[in-house]
């Protein structure tokens, strides 16, 4: 290893720190290395990635390792390394320039600009030399080299108008007024690209995308809608069948490579399995499938043994690789299962889950029940076989664990935990929702109260995004109906605040990518796809429907209603691409309902009527719970509740909806027959 380090050695961020030995002298995005370009009238060689990058650690192997690749970028370009995870804003600034420039995006990302920072070259991943038809650094560099020499006027030309172009697209505002149609053509859509032989949208690769789940459980509980309960049901158990589930050790992966969830690409990441926890938590409120239930509770249960800090945050992703080969860690040989189980017990083992001499990925075998299907019996009798094969492997190498942490995922872990903990009725997980709402507001929040982004190693760095107000604000809601504590409620109330503070535009509405108060970049985006992760305006959509309804504030309501109108005709151009918008929506157009339950917590009654609410799926309805011990702060945030109170002083629930208030009852079984008149 090149023993000399570059200008990465005092980052913080695991993928800057892999870079910190390479022969190429990185900065980290600095006015310095800006400032240097300028200086020396070089063009800038900007690699955007993020540490769980499979294609990322190819490209840094072959060309950033590479000393005669790193002659030609320390000689006649100044070059940048930049964490994704860390500056979304830069990274969703120049992937958009790479979608526009070459049709697709994906990392490592590779931009070539002028020190003023606007692009004239994107890609994604390069070769070292031409491989076939696609260009190596070692051809593409000497000719940008020389374009920069002589040829200086149509590379500025070119990046004007690509400059141009981009703050043209800056925004996905198209105006709109949405109907109660929009989410039946997207129900069509999502029924004609369903595999319904292995579940999932569309043909490989396949993505979880558990809001697209949600949205349909959604749009079944609402519309009756057998067909959308059927993808949603097809669809979670195939993507646990195949090998995107981790059936040694738990957990999901990022996606799968084939249309049978099979061949995962092996990185764990913590976004996907808080959303995938939710999809699962749903569909066992809609199913009362075990299967679901034990899911949910088997990812939690990794994320708390694998991937939570000590501190109480949560870690943001596991490696696809370890000893620099994709999926080590994680296949089989049947000779490994023989020598932990013994011969019968590694024949039976190896039968159900797949584990064959031939393999089925490059020799080896990830450990799958697709032509299996197991039943639960026979399921649990191999339990004790699988946990030996879980200690087995633990001796192994491990992947590379990312371990910042992130306020946005962390948010999204936080629903999950907490609505884990109402449907599973299990304190373990309340706890760790909890722990992880302290260890924000003590370590990623300035000493003004802004919220901040990235912790690792002690240290908080960059104004959090709008996505980070989102999450967080999207946790702490689920953590309020959850635990009904009152302060909860609060903290979002203050966050939301400061979201319209920092993101809201004034002149037309919806929120922008990064707070007025940050680095201002080349464009100031608004984000609307709902990608691996509900963008940031489809949340806070939510989230203001939600405060809404809880707070009796109709202003939360007007914002929301502003957002519709703004990004309407987006979501009826593809509302597919759009699916927690879609989620968003329902809650705006459909009944919703509020119920108010005053009582005691002690109290049989109290609890037997919120258990009953915590096992059913309500996705258009608020729960608050009005504790008579502490009226004040209750009702200085929920003033319509103030004049609800015990009658016969007994546990009392108030069922409201459209906009009128059924006679309290005081039993459960009144509080159920209300719930199912509709």
């Amino acid at each position: 290893m090149n023993e000399k380090y570059n200008r990465l050695i005092n980052e913080k961020s695991p993928y800057l720190q892999q870079h910190v030995y390479n022969p190429v002298d990185w900065y980290p995005w600095t006015e310095e290395a800006f400032k240097k370009a300028k200086e020396e009238d070089k063009p800038i060689f900007l690699s955007i990635g993020y540490s769980t990058c499979h294609w990322c650690h190819v490209m840094e192997k072959e060309s950033f390792e590479d000393m005669e690749v790193a002659k030609i970028l320390n000689k006649d370009f100044i070059s940048i390394k930049v964490d994704r995870e860390e500056r979304p804003d830069i990274d969703h600034l120049y992937m958009t320039v790479c979608q526009g420039l070459t049709g697709h995006g994906g990392w490592p990302l590779t931009i070539i600009m002028s020190p003023n920072k606007k692009p004239f070259f994107a890609a994604t991943y390069l070769p070292k030399s031409t491989k076939g038809s696609m260009s190596g650094l070692m051809e593409i560099l000497p000719h940008i080299v020389r374009a920069w020499k002589t040829k200086r006027d149509q590379i500025d030309e070119s990046s004007m108008r690509i400059y141009e172009w981009l703050r043209n697209v800056a925004s996905q505002e198209v105006e709109g007024d949405i109907s109660h149609d929009v989410f039946k053509n997207a129900f069509i859509k999502y029924e004609q690209i369903f595999d319904r032989e292995y579940g999932g949208f569309g043909k490989s690769p396949k993505f979880p995308s558990p809001h697209n789940l949600m949205f349909l459980l959604r749009y079944y509980t609402i519309k009756g809608e057998n067909k959308a309960l059927e993808m949603v049901d097809k669809t979670l158990n195939s993507m646990y069948e195949g090998g995107l589930y981790d059936h040694i050790g738990f957990g999901f992966s990022r996606y799968s490579t084939d249309n049978k969830w099979l061949v995962p690409h092996f990185e764990k990441m913590l976004y996907d399995n808080a959303l995938l926890v939710l999809a699962y938590l749903e569909a066992y409120q809609v199913t009362a499938n075990e299967r679901f239930k034990r899911l949910a509770t088997e990812t939690l249960n990794y994320i708390l043994r694998d991937m939570t800090s000590l501190e109480g945050g949560f870690y943001s992703a596991e490696d696809a690789d370890s000893e620099g080969v994709e999926g080590k860690f994680y296949v089989w040989k049947p000779e490994e299962v023989m020598s932990v189980l013994g011969e019968d017990k590694a024949k039976d083992f190896c039968s159900v889950y797949d584990i064959t001499e031939e393999g089925n990925f490059e020799g080896a075998n990830i450990p799958n029940i697709i032509n299996s299907k197991i039943t639960e019996e026979k399921r649990l009798s191999l339990e004790e076989n699988r946990e030996k094969l879980f200690k087995y492997r633990k001796q192994r190498i491990h992947p590379h664990k990312d371990d910042k942490i992130l306020t946005s995922w962390n948010g999204l872990m936080i629903s999950a935990f907490a609505l884990g903990a109402r449907v599973l009725n299990q304190p373990l997980y309340l706890e760790a929702a909890k722990n992880c709402v302290n260890f924000i507001f003590n370590k990623l929040r300035r000493s003004d109260g802004r919220l901040l982004a990235r912790y690792r190693e002690g240290e908080a760095m960059y104004p959090a995004y709008a996505t980070d107000y989102s999450c967080l604000i999207w946790g702490l809601l689920e953590l309020y109906e959850t635990s009904l504590e009152i302060k909860y409620l609060q903290k979002a109330l203050d966050l939301n605040e400061d979201l319209i503070k920092y993101f809201w535009d004034n002149e037309k509405g919806g929120l922008f990518l990064y707070g007025s108060d940050a680095e201002q970049l080349l464009t100031r985006p608004k984000e609307l796809y709902d990608g691996a992760i509900p963008s940031d305006n489809s949340i806070a959509a939510l989230n203001f429907l939600r405060l809404a309804r809880l707070t009796g504030n109709d202003y939360f309501e007007e914002m929301a209603s502003k957002m519709f109108k703004l990004f309407g005709g987006r979501l009826l151009e593809v509302p597919t691409a759009h699916s927690f918008l879609l989620i968003a929506g329902m809650y705006y157009l459909y009944p919703t309902r509020e119920i108010v339950i005053v009582g005691s917590r002690a109290d049989k009654d109290s609890k037997e009527m919120l258990s009953m609410l915590n096992k059913s799926f309500l996705p258009q309805t608020v729960v608050i719970f009005k504790d008579e011990k502490d009226l004040n702060n209750i009702n200085n945030l929920i003033p319509f509740a103030e004049h609800m109170k015990k009658i016969n002083d007994k546990t009392t629930a108030y069922v409201c909806e459209n906009f009128t208030c059924h006679e309290p009852v005081d039993n459960i079984k009144q509080l159920k027959s209300l719930l199912n008149h509709q």
